[in-house]
């Protein structure tokens, strides 16, 4: 992720949405390049690193063509950190929704945003409570903007229990089950947000959060659930292999004293994510 920054009004903070956009889909990440450029120098099965190097190629022509690198563009996720020194003159939401408008039509992205019942297309990536946009306020006088475009392939074999306070110790099988379940549906080798406490909603968040951090940078812990992940033998595209998952990665909040939240977001080995701070 990179730090852009510019002067800020309605009209930047829809140019920078749709740059922040361009970005995410068509460069990915440095750590998360390195993490699949890692993954096939230790690869030993000869599909396995097909595939890892087949993911290369794609990621190099989508940076040097400029176009998305999965046809699944997926819904925008936006984390946003409001300095509590700011004071905006303009709606900040309907500025970052005008800013996916524009990026739809202009990088292009697919159409992705339905009614949930009716199944109808909004034709530009908005509508009821989309784009998601998370806000958090920090110190200071700047507006950084994360997206995470979030595809439904690895969305779609993510899940949340709500375990009981006793059941700490089943936290690591709750995870490998949920990679095993999902087999190479999300397009292994994937990255698996982990969120553990707060309450039901908020765990879920907490799994989406985890996925913005480095990839490369796991605790103890995070390397335990990794390893235990990767002993499925999953492989990439799910046709075996050593890497199953790049990265665990856990983010964990305060809860109440009688329940345990534990939410898995997984994400698929294009772990899209891009940023901009205006001030």
């Amino acid at each position: 992720m990179k730090n852009i920054h510019k002067t800020m009004d309605f009209d930047s903070v829809v140019n920078s949405t749709v740059e922040v956009l361009r970005r995410a889909h068509t460069e990915l990440p440095e750590d998360v390049v390195k993490a699949i450029k890692n993954a096939y120098e230790r690869e030993e099965n000869e599909i396995a690193r097909k595939n890892l190097e087949t993911i290369l190629k794609n990621v190099e022509a989508a940076k040097k063509l400029g176009v998305p690198m999965c046809q699944d563009t997926g819904i925008p996720v936006f984390f946003v950190e409001i300095g509590r020194e700011l004071k905006l003159e303009f709606d900040l939401y309907e500025a970052i929704r005008e800013g996916v408008r524009r990026a739809t039509s202009e990088i292009p992205l697919r159409p992705n945003a339905v009614h949930p019942i009716t199944r109808e297309n909004s034709g530009d990536n908005t509508g009821m409570h989309v784009p998601q946009v998370n806000l958090e306020i920090v110190e200071g006088d700047e507006l950084r903007i994360v997206v995470m475009p979030k595809g439904a392939g690895s969305e779609n074999v993510s899940t949340l229990k709500m375990m009981l306070p006793t059941e700490v110790g089943r936290i690591k099988d709750f995870v490998v089950d949920t990679v095993l379940k999902a087999g190479g549906k999300p397009c292994p080798p994937i990255f698996v947000g982990l969120g553990i406490g707060g309450t039901f909603d908020g765990a879920a968040k907490l799994a989406k959060k985890a996925l913005l951090r480095d990839v490369l940078e796991m605790n103890e812990f995070e390397l335990e659930l990794l390893e235990a992940v990767n002993e499925l033998g999953i492989g990439p595209m799910g046709l075996g292999g050593k890497t199953t998952a790049l990265a665990v990665l856990v983010e964990m909040g305060h809860c109440h004293t009688a329940s345990l939240p534990v939410a898995i977001n997984i994400q698929c080995w294009a772990n899209r994510k891009a940023e901009v701070v205006l001030r």
